[in-house]
């Protein structure tokens, strides 16, 4: 291999300069460090102004945290959310009081929150039931209650739509390639990450020839991405090139909770009729040209039938977020009536949103886990649990059901690796097994359980997937490839090793504290 020229060598350096200030600055972590040093100074500053009434203050202070605790027990919040703050609160309560009013007023997203609402009530799904869905019904009754309430949301199921499983990023891309060089009419892309390299480059390169064919081409991609792996007027060359391009939620140099809600989904939908989902991002470590983590184990499925129209209308609902005047939904949704599909099974593709308080993709895992009765076969990337959903993986293992859950060897963030640590003994008692990938960092988003049903999509097991972001995912009833997922489980199961009592007895002394010092504020990281 040659070696790298100084300019790529100073151009990575950069690169991971601004990537660390962008962390920083943008993270909620770099909102609590910026409210917990108001908070020292301002208490340092009424101590000064007050030395001779420190007992008043005090005692103001007590019960502002008591006003705060009586707020937190009276709202709807999760939980652990609830205990995280309650620590914070009583710890300190100026501090905890202004990073939890800011946080609730939700600053800079009231109006999103709103045109959301307007844009599902004019484009989500509102026919009659879908014939899959009795016939799911006859099936399987518990399948079927799944996707009744998916059908509800917006997100049908269908039965004449055929799914093919990627067992590796570069299976994903390979496939990704040759559809795009099929399309006619249309091709939409929405991922969170698109860094330039060989990947994306390919890909580019056909929609740019797509472009001068006449086939419509749109392209979007979260702030983040911009902000962190692509240089400054990227945005403007994509639209030069006639891709018609934007970015989710592009940064600005100011504070707003809107940024926690990011696009973390991957879509593509080609001429309404092939549509793709997974954690495969355009950026060359998701296809192992460029090694970070060890070898990078992803996942993708691609679906083609009826089924794709679920994508086209959450990629169209996400574009006209800042539009004036909705797409013509028309002109992209059931395009597959001239071309039929021989496929068994059912398909459910669905999409979680952040700003309507119904986590979809956190339901979805937790109905396959209180419905299984052999096996639950885990793979994710992040493993940071609320109680419901830690209470959820112990219980059907304590049914019997063998659950296990394939997590990072490397990791690629440490904080997020130290938290996954503090889950493990409390699943393992109740018979969890855990596994770590020895090559290096597992990114899939998948659960199969009992050969009949699975999902692939974007949701991690954390609170950022399952609370904060905007993701997606295709729950998968008896389609044939369930059985090539559970194969592939086995597979990279081999190339694990488990966690047992005596490891965690020997585990990192500096991942053990990480875990225990960031443990109280992980619904907020």
């Amino acid at each position: 291999m040659e070696e790298r020229s100084l300019e790529t060598i100073s151009r990575e350096i950069k690169r991971k300069s601004k990537k660390g200030i962008f962390n920083l600055i943008f993270s909620r972590m770099g909102l609590v460090l910026l409210l917990f040093f108001l908070n020292m100074g301002i208490m340092f500053a009424v101590f000064r102004w007050l030395s001779a009434s420190l007992l008043q203050v005090y005692g103001a202070s007590i019960a502002l945290a008591v006003i705060m605790v009586l707020i937190l027990l009276m709202s709807r919040s999760n939980p652990s959310v609830k205990l995280t703050w309650l620590i914070i609160i009583m710890v300190l309560p100026v501090f905890g009081a202004l990073l939890y009013a800011y946080t609730k007023s939700d600053l800079g997203h009231r109006a999103l929150d709103e045109r959301v609402k307007q844009i599902k009530k004019v484009t989500t799904y509102t026919a009659p039931e879908l014939p899959a869905a009795e016939a799911l019904r006859q099936k399987d009754g518990g399948a079927a209650s799944l996707c009744d309430y998916l059908s509800r949301r917006g997100y049908p199921v269908y039965d004449d739509s055929a799914v093919t499983y990627f067992p590796t990023g570069e299976e994903k891309w390979n496939a990704l390639l040759q559809q795009l060089e099929q399309a006619k009419k249309f091709i939409f892309l929405e991922y969170f990450i698109i860094a330039e390299g060989v990947m994306w480059q390919s890909v580019l390169d056909i929609l740019a020839r797509k472009v001068a064919e006449g086939v419509e081409v749109r392209l979007m991609y979260d702030g983040t991405c911009e902000f962190v792996h692509l240089p400054i007027g990227y945005l403007e060359e994509l639209q030069k090139r006639g891709i018609k391009c934007k970015v989710f939620s592009p940064l600005r140099p100011f504070v707003s909770t809107h940024y926690n809600y990011r696009d973390h989904r991957k879509i593509v939908v080609i001429d309404g009729y092939v549509a793709f989902t997974g954690g495969v991002n355009l950026a060359d470590e998701y296809i192992n040209v460029e090694e970070r983590f060890g070898h990078w184990k992803d996942t993708a499925v691609m679906i083609r039938g009826e089924a794709a129209d679920s994508f086209t209308r959450m990629f169209l609902q996400l574009w006209d977020l800042d539009e004036r005047r909705l797409s013509d939904y028309s002109r992209y949704l059931h395009c597959t009536g001239s071309v039929p599909v021989e496929a068994q099974g059912f398909v459910a593709p669905y999409g979680d949103s952040p700003l309507d308080q119904d986590p979809v993709g956190k339901r979805v895992y937790m109905d396959i886990l209180n419905r299984s009765q052999r096996y639950v076969h885990i793979m994710s990337p992040y493993l940071i649990l609320d109680g419901e959903m830690e209470t959820a993986l112990k219980f059907a293992a304590e049914r019997g059901v063998d659950v296990s859950l394939i997590l990072p060897g490397i990791p690629d963030k440490k904080i997020p690796y130290g938290l996954a640590f503090t889950h493990y003994a409390s699943l393992m008692e109740s018979g969890v097994k855990i596994y770590e990938y020895v090559p290096g960092f597992v990114h899939a988003k998948v659960f199969v359980c009992d050969d009949c049903e699975a999902t692939v999509g974007t949701v991690n097991l954390d609170y950022r997937s399952l609370y904060h972001h905007f993701e997606c995912g295709a729950y998968l009833y008896g389609v044939e490839c369930i059985g090539q997922i559970e194969e592939d489980f086995a597979e990279t199961l081999k190339k694990c090793r488990r966690v047992t009592h005596q490891t965690l007895r020997k585990g990192n002394f500096l991942r053990r504290a990480r875990g225990f010092l960031f443990k109280g504020l992980a619904p907020l990281l």
